[in-house]
């Protein structure tokens, strides 16, 4: 069974994984910190790197993977569940819920398209 401060720290681990990764990955940060530091990578590896938040979710759960783990097995265990909870905060947060806008469109201009006109 698993205790409950164990769950607290996963929780807390989890978030504070989410939270670095969504600053580094899709945010301005402090001073504009984070956007000079991708100008300043610009299109290589790692400044292509730092627009991937889920390489950041698996990047960012490993230390406290190896911080909660008490076995190898568990290791590996706790540093994918981390990471995958990492990535289904960011898929819940996402603003992905824009509006649709479609415009009226006029029955001649229907049959003009419908016609081939």
């Amino acid at each position: 069974m698993i205790g409950i401060n164990y769950a607290w720290c996963f929780v807390l681990c989890a978030l504070a994984s989410w939270r670095v990764a969504h600053l580094l990955a899709r945010e301005i940060g402090p001073l504009h910190l984070v956007v000079r530091l991708r100008a300043a990578l610009g299109s290589c590896v790692f400044g292509r790197l730092m627009d991937n938040f889920y390489c950041w979710s698996f990047l960012l759960s490993l230390p406290p993977a190896i911080w909660m783990s008490s076995s190898r097995m568990g290791f590996f265990v706790q540093w994918l569940a981390l990471s995958a909870v990492v990535c289904l905060l960011e898929r819940v947060t996402q603003r992905t819920h824009r509006r649709l806008y479609v415009s009226p469109v006029s029955k001649d201009y229907l049959d003009k398209v419908i016609r081939g006109v």
